[in-house]
């Protein structure tokens, strides 16, 4: 399933291809590329000592980059400029590693696989600011990375540290990625995504929508919000945050949705705490669009959490009805809870359960409508989770296929005849998404593609013989989506 109804993080611009320079952003939400000013520099309160605890710690424990550097940035007490700097360090040095690493491996004589973890992070965010931040001085950048190897390590340390960025400083015209490459090879630097994955997406979509598709993930993901319909409308949420001197407008993607720009991270607002909006992908806002609950009847989530489309179905249903949310773990199915108690909606009702025994909890027919929003390889959020292209393997892609069909085959009998089944991914393999459904139309005859009414905006994306939309990353500037609705036979 779909995380992308997470607050922001507060995460600020990164940069183009390899070798070409922009500014940082400093500042969450700022896009105006003022400078950042220099970090305190202090042991517990620098930028970049932040950004390398975050760095060390997706590399040693796999942990997701978005929930570590929340929980340092609140440790470590960074003001907004600072924040925004280490932010902007950490989303841009997992999004290039691959580039990174090319580049840095010919300065250091033993390899940087040889390195503590702490040093070869040190060195990827200090060659990220050197190469593609241009409003930090360079003298800056080395000098504090020289005295974080200090304060962490020995005079060693630190003097190879001081060599290798020195001697990264008097190379720079030539860290150019090598001509004649083979595509793949070349695309995986350019764009710095594992070479497997591009040789993937080359294969399924051929070698230009491959290269859109890796520039597109490298793009940083802009703030949306989704209006509580039963509080107030996307035009006159768009209006409200105008009057408060952010810039916004209705969604062109999503009926619900509200783009905002330099609004930092809008879940810490009292809006947000006021239920008035919630933090949302366009992509995502549209699942439940195509669920199109109606008042009364009764809905099925089938693996709910963080609750962010279940929030959806209840304000589209007026919060009239019923819906249940499952999830199979007990700590996120407390998350949908909460999504429910801030937005003060009574229509849903929770239950931790995997979702493939849910007929051991529920009659034969009993839901109106079924939303599976289902397990995935999430290869459409990675702009969004960064850290994911690396931590994926190529095997996992067949792996989530056998659970997606589980879960079709153990809900499809819980709908009552005429009712609707929603499927979507937060991912664009067609393995998980076409294929799924085509093999799923085959087994069982007494469903039928059902395709909804959609905005013109996505008419050129929908699939009419499956009733299914495919969102591209680079279509809309939204999230990598799928969504197809099937109708049960009366």
């Amino acid at each position: 399933m779909s995380e992308t109804n997470q607050p922001s993080s507060g995460r600020t611009k990164r940069v183009g291809a390899a070798g070409g320079k922009r500014a940082s952003g400093g500042a969450s939400g700022n896009r105006q590329g003022n400078a950042p000013r220099a970090s305190k520099g202090t042991a517990q309160g620098s930028a970049r000592e932040a950004a390398l605890d975050v760095l060390v710690r997706i590399e040693q424990d796999r942990s997701y980059s978005n929930l570590l550097l929340n929980q340092t940035l609140q440790k470590y007490k960074l003001d907004k400029p600072d924040a925004g700097l280490a932010t902007e360090i950490v989303y841009g040095t997992v999004q290039r590693l691959g580039t990174i690493d090319f580049f840095l491996e010919r300065f250091v004589s033993k390899g940087l696989a040889k390195l503590q973890p702490w040093v070869r992070n040190l060195l990827r965010l200090s060659f990220y600011q050197l190469h593609y931040l241009d409003r930090i001085p360079d003298h800056a950048i080395v000098n504090e990375a020289v005295n974080i190897a200090k304060r962490r390590g020995h005079q060693g340390i630190s003097g190879m540290v001081n060599g290798v960025l020195r001697s990264v400083l008097r190379s720079k015209s030539e860290l150019v990625l090598p001509a004649g490459l083979p595509a793949e090879r070349r695309i995986a630097l350019a764009q710095s995504h594992p070479e497997w994955l591009v040789r993937h997406w080359v294969r399924e979509f051929g070698e230009q929508t491959a290269e859109r598709l890796c520039e597109a993930n490298n793009t940083p993901p802009r703030v949306s919000l989704r209006a509580n319909a039963l509080k107030l409308g996307p035009g006159e949420l768009a209006e409200r945050l105008r009057h408060g001197g952010l810039e916004a407008e209705p969604s062109a993607v999503a009926p619900a949705g509200v783009i905002v720009r330099g609004g930092g991270n809008m879940a810490l607002s009292p809006d947000y705490a006021a239920g008035l909006y919630s933090v949302q992908d366009e992509s995502s806002m549209l699942v439940a669009e195509w669920v199109d609950p109606q008042p009364g009847e009764r809905v099925l989530d089938c693996c709910a959490a963080p609750g962010g489309k279940t929030a959806h179905l209840a304000e589209k249903m007026g919060d009239r009805g019923e819906i249940v949310a499952c999830d199979v773990h007990e700590h996120k199915r407390k998350l949908i809870e909460e999504q429910a108690e801030r937005l003060a909606l009574r229509s849903i009702r929770t239950l931790t359960a995997d979702a493939r025994r849910l007929a051991e909890h529920f009659a034969p027919e009993s839901f109106d409508r079924i939303l599976l929003d289902a397990p995935c390889s999430g290869l459409g959020v990675i702009r969004r989770k960064p850290d994911m292209k690396w931590s994926k393997s190529e095997s996992e892609l067949t792996e989530i296929c056998d659970i997606q069909r589980e879960l079709l085959e153990a809900v499809h009998p819980l709908l009552k005849p005429g009712g609707v089944l929603v499927y979507s991914t937060c991912t664009v393999e067609k393995a998980e998404n076409e294929d799924m459904i085509r093999a799923f139309l085959e087994r069982h005859p007494s469903f039928a593609p059902d395709l909804p009414e959609v905005p013109e905006t996505l008419q050129e994306r929908l699939d009419e013989e499956l009733a299914a939309v495919r969102i591209m990353p680079y279509d809309y500037g939204s999230d990598g989506f799928f969504i197809a609705r099937l109708r049960k036979r009366a």
